[in-house]
């Protein structure tokens, strides 16, 4: 079994049960699995560095409506094509 070297430059972050469970609830999962590896991870990473409790599920609510809506990535038009 070979283990395929990630290509981000950015460290890897792990998602939190608390998240896991909101992207479930949402029937969202999916629509996260399909955007690029960069996206999955800079969308951990800026939820979980939040202070604030009420700033992380700010983020987090954000996140699962750019996945709903499936054209967005953080604010930004996104085209959802292989990135």
């Amino acid at each position: 079994m070979t283990s395929k070297k990630s290509q981000l430059k950015r460290p890897l972050n792990r998602m939190p049960s608390w998240i896991r469970q909101a992207l479930v609830d949402a029937g969202l999962m999916e629509q996260y699995r399909h955007r690029p590896p960069y996206q999955r991870n800079d969308y951990l990473g800026w939820i979980i560095s939040a202070k604030l409790e009420s700033t992380r599920q700010r983020r987090l609510d954000q996140m699962l409506r750019e996945l709903e809506s499936g054209d967005t990535y953080m604010n930004m038009p996104w085209g959802g094509g292989d990135e």
